[in-house]
């Protein structure tokens, strides 16, 4: 792997590590208001200066992560996952359970995905057992389009059609014959929709309807501290450049694959 691979990578386990163990470090949840005043600017005793309630940042940020990063974890493996196996289902199956899948699929892509978001925190609310749901539905349909490009073309291949003549059932050639052939190019667009997550998680944290106080992720942490915009406050800058290192991270390492420019210069 080339050093913008090794780069992203690190990144994303830094990250990762910080989802995982930040928030059990002491001090570092940010919801001790303490002495310190609004906006701070970066000092030795606030690495990122504090909030609009006097918090440090640092501990913010951190605390975050865990929201930003789990959140969209899960959402992103379950959508690849219900999206991977409706497509091994349409490709496997009869013409018309392919016909049925797609197109109830493609009515779902016609919806915008900001729409659909909204209509579902609307309808559910924006707890983080909904938010989950909510971003892997609505990015179903994506992994779903590509899976079943994938299995498609590998469904026509001479080894499935001699799997099928020799009396192999359904559900062996969809785990079998097709999963396996499909896993590298799934999975370089499961970090791809990791980001799109990302994204979204954040957007309608900025909107206010994502995690809701007192907890935070990346995105509300920006909206919180908008007021110190005019002054270039480290409260607004902090989390910001959080979600871009993270985001830049995935594409990274997805860009730099091991055998990925290979094979596209094949």
């Amino acid at each position: 792997m080339s050093w913008p691979g090794l780069l992203g990578a690190g990144l994303l386990v830094l990250w990762l590590l910080v989802a995982l163990f930040g928030p059990m470090l002491p001090g570092v949840d940010g919801s001790d208001l303490g002495q310190a005043d609004v906006f701070e600017p970066i000092s030795a005793a606030h690495w990122l200066g504090t909030d609009y309630l006097g918090r440090d940042m640092l501990g913010r940020v951190i605390a975050g992560a865990r929201y930003t990063v789990g959140i969209a974890l899960l959402a992103t493996v379950l959508a690849s996952s219900i999206g991977t196996l409706l497509a091994l289902l349409a490709a496997a199956s009869a013409p018309w359970v392919d016909a049925v899948i797609s197109r109830t699929v493609d009515t779902m892509t016609s919806i915008p995905s900001k729409m659909l978001a909204l209509i579902m925190v609307a309808a559910f609310g924006s707890d983080v057992s909904m938010l989950v749901p909510t971003a892997a539905l609505i990015y179903v349909p994506g992994a779903f389009r590509i899976a079943r490009s994938l299995a498609v073309n590998i469904n026509a291949l001479d080894y499935v059609t001699v799997a099928r003549t020799r009396g192999e059932g359904r559900l062996y050639i969809m785990l079998k014959e097709i999963l396996p052939n499909m896993i590298n190019p799934m999975l370089a667009d499961l970090g791809l929709r990791f980001v799109y997550v990302v994204l979204l998680l954040a957007s309608l944290s900025f909107l206010g309807l994502g995690v809701q106080p007192p907890e935070a992720d990346w995105g509300s942490l920006v909206r919180e501290n908008i007021g110190a915009l005019d002054s270039g406050g480290a409260a607004v800058v902090a989390p910001a450049l959080a979600i871009a290192s993270l985001t830049i991270a995935v594409n990274l390492l997805i860009d730099n694959l091991p055998g990925r420019k290979a094979r596209g210069d094949h």
